[in-house]
């Protein structure tokens, strides 16, 4: 995440409270990543679609399934994947070959579009329906898509001009909502083909910035997964992190009395799912905060705690720059707590209110006071990183101890 720091700093150094704000606006949009406002974006859609034709709430209902089966099958497929590229890219990146990430990045989504493609249509061939072929094509895209967006989406934080990445941002999901009120008259077919085609939109902008920011002189490489360079720890951190995620998810769609079949064999929770992703609005404050901290205290602390650790400074030096680093640790953990603790309370104040303003029923309410403070514990549960020697190697031998973590 080192780039944006810079810009982030840069606004800080302003000592304004317009620069402030801007500075968290910022934060808050890049670090919450395109999950979370694909949220916002996909679940704004549905409430335009569903205000404008009453007897369109079947086909967005389908739709806002659809979209969120992609997105918890996508994140789970490549979480192994991500933890491993990401771990290499840092590795390169400390080492000072910047060349080696691009050839890299296009080894992973050539790697990623194959397991997206062979997965997308087994799965296609093996529970034939009878939803329409477009449907199922547009599926397959979105999958495909899905899959690479979550690998670029690795260097968003990682790129200095913050205004490029906002604009990506806003292009894509701008494109999404546009052409979904535009084709909705199709049904979920221009639903989804609006989705598909804002997210490739997306994924092209991020891309664009990437070969900008990291230019190499190879084509294609699979360094990242050799055998030395591969952790299978981390193979199994990025399944199952992303599985204990949706693991709630996936209980309550696969369990009949709480979930319908919607497009088999796609399945829904209703009275779990909504108020679940207004729980997860709530993210974005801590995220914010999260990032923030990380990129204006931690990471120029512990800049310099390396650069005294190779000009070999003294030992004193040394350990009063780790000190920092563990304070800083310190204050952004506790300003997370702060932060969304304040969040959750808000809610739970204001939660039948909430509700009633986005045009819900209060039913949602005992499920999504409970989701807030669950929601609310994740948050400073991201910030924690847990150094484990398992992962070092070889080549981590000439690297400070901190540089040897898991992620």
């Amino acid at each position: 995440m080192a780039g944006i720091g810079f810009g982030l700093r840069h606004l800080l150094k302003q000592n304004s409270y317009l620069a402030l704000l801007r500075a968290y606006g910022y934060a808050a949009l890049i670090g919450s990543g395109p999950w979370v406002m694909s949220i916002v974006a996909i679940m704004v859609l549905g409430l335009l679609v569903s205000a404008g034709q009453q007897q369109s709430a079947l086909f967005v209902s389908d739709f806002l399934v659809s979209v969120t089966w992609l997105v918890a099958s996508s994140l789970i497929v490549t979480g192994p994947l991500q933890m491993i590229f990401t771990r290499f890219i840092a590795d390169q990146l400390y080492i000072d070959r910047p060349d080696r990430v691009l050839p890299n990045l296009i080894g992973l989504i050539t790697l990623t579009t194959g397991l997206a493609l062979t997965i997308s249509l087994a799965v296609a061939f093996i529970w034939a329906n009878e939803a329409p072929l477009v449907y199922k094509i547009l599926m397959i895209m979105a999958f495909v898509i899905l899959c690479n967006l979550w690998n670029v989406a690795v260097f968003v934080a990682g790129v200095k001009n913050y205004h490029h990445v906002i604009f990506a941002f806003a292009m894509g999901y701008g494109a999404t909502l546009a052409l979904g009120l535009w084709w909705q008259d199709i049904g979920i077919t221009g639903l989804l083909s609006a989705f598909v085609v804002g997210q490739m939109l997306l994924v092209s902008l991020l891309m664009i910035m990437v070969i900008r920011t990291y230019p190499g002189d190879k084509s294609w490489a699979l360094a990242f997964f050799s055998r030395d360079s591969t952790r299978l720890q981390l193979l199994g951190i990025g399944l199952f992190y992303n599985l204990g995620i949706w693991a709630d998810k996936l209980m309550f769609w696969f369990n009949p009395t709480t979930s319908i079949s919607v497009i088999p064999p796609l399945r829904a929770a209703p009275l779990y799912d909504l108020p679940l992703f207004l729980a997860y609005l709530s993210i974005i404050p801590g995220m914010a905060v999260f990032l923030m901290r990380i990129e204006t205290d931690f990471a120029e602390n512990c800049s310099e705690f390396d650069r005294a650790i190779r000009n070999g400074h003294s030992l004193e030096d040394i350990d009063s720059w780790r000190k920092a680093m563990r304070i800083s640790v310190r204050r952004g953990i506790y300003d997370i707590l702060k932060i969304q603790g304040l969040t959750v309370l808000v809610l739970l104040l204001a939660g039948a209110q909430v509700l009633a303003f986005m045009g819900f029923s209060s039913w949602y309410l005992p499920m999504f006071s409970v989701l807030v403070v669950a929601v609310g514990i994740q948050v400073p549960a991201l910030f924690i990183r847990t150094p484990n020697e398992r992962f070092t190697s070889r080549g981590d031998r000439d690297r400070p101890a901190f540089m040897s973590y898991g992620r």
